[in-house]
């Protein structure tokens, strides 16, 4: 099959061609797929914590998929503040303040308790990967 993809400036795949036959082909397929048969369905084990429940305004969302940045710094732009406002509310750099706001950071609970007093929120709300120990 001969397949284009197309991508964004920032060389990230956006979306593939394929010929029309072959896109005819696989709409068939799914037309075969009964995804209202329970019986071939796997059961995946789930276990609730103590987050489950815990929301984000839209706002705070929205601020993170437009503007491409990660929950810490959505918070921070939310709520006017620059990287360094931040930082002297925090007492440490600026430089700080940005690798908190990495994606995959993982502030510890008095900076999470600390971030939300300043952004007003529940210090459960300021990162997505929280420690087992909260």
């Amino acid at each position: 099959m001969t397949v284009q993809i197309i991508k964004d400036e920032e060389g990230k795949a956006q979306y593939a061609v394929i010929p029309y036959s072959d896109y005819f082909r696989m709409r068939l397929a799914m037309l075969d797929y009964d995804d209202d048969d329970e019986s071939e369905w796997e059961d995946i084990p789930y276990e609730s914590d103590i987050y489950d429940n815990v929301g984000l305004p839209g706002e705070v969302c929205n601020l993170m998929h437009s503007e491409n940045v990660s929950l810490q710094a959505a918070w921070r732009i939310h709520c006017g503040l620059s990287q360094q406002d931040v930082a002297d509310k925090l007492g440490i750099s600026q430089s700080a303040v940005s690798q908190l706001e990495a994606v995959d950071s993982r502030p510890q609970k008095r900076t999470r308790e600390k971030l939300a007093a300043i952004y007003g929120c529940k210090q459960e709300q300021i990162s997505l990967y929280l420690p087992k120990e909260g």
